[in-house]
């Protein structure tokens, strides 16, 4: 196959991915505002983890609230668990890589706060206990995830939303899972300072 030929393949299978999650997790993604835009609101914050790419997109998340997004505003209370090299390196090296997120949310985590768990394959340790560790703070929890929801999928409790990417492909889950960060940080901003 020719470059070009893969190039407009990527994007091709990229909107038709999209395509599909507009019409099947809008809903979740309206819950998921809904949750955190409440927690805001309860003067709680945002606790975000992922690993990798995932990681990434929850410093990508978590700089969109304490900057802004689109609408000039004041900064929103979230915090990557990602960022940390101290922190991460040292609990890895005193317990366990897996509980790098998980150390943190029990420190950091109060009722009134979200976490934002990122796993494109729903199976990531590291961010299924920092779900169990949300849960023992009385914190409520949104996960993004893809393929069937992993072992995260089982986890959940009232109150939390769970964005599944109806995708298999890690790029592809990815990508949708930046869109979703973005009609986050719109639905939030839509719900403390209205309609822009």
């Amino acid at each position: 196959m020719d470059p070009i030929t893969r190039v407009r393949d990527h994007f091709a299978e990229s909107i038709a991915t999209k395509q599909i999650a507009a019409e099947q997790i809008g809903e979740s993604i309206v819950a998921a505002g809904r949750v955190m835009s409440d927690a805001l609101l309860d003067d709680g914050k945002i606790l975000s983890c992922g690993n990798g790419g995932s990681a990434a997109d929850s410093q990508h998340f978590s700089s969109e609230l304490l900057n802004r997004f689109e609408m000039e505003r004041p900064g929103l209370p979230a915090m990557a668990l990602t960022t940390d090299s101290s922190t991460l390196t040292s609990i890895s090296n005193d317990y366990a890589y897996e509980e790098i997120f998980s150390k943190q949310v029990r420190a950091l985590g109060r009722p009134a706060d979200v976490l934002l768990g990122i796993s494109t394959s729903g199976n990531s340790e590291n961010v299924i206990r920092a779900i169990h560790a949300a849960h023992e703070r009385g914190m409520n929890v949104v996960a993004l995830t893809g393929r069937d929801g992993g072992r995260m999928a089982s986890l959940f409790a009232e109150g939390d939303v769970e964005i599944r990417v109806p995708a298999t492909r890690t790029a592809r889950i990815q990508e949708v899972h930046l869109v979703v960060i973005h009609c986050l940080c719109d639905l939030i901003d839509s719900a403390l300072l209205g309609e822009a």
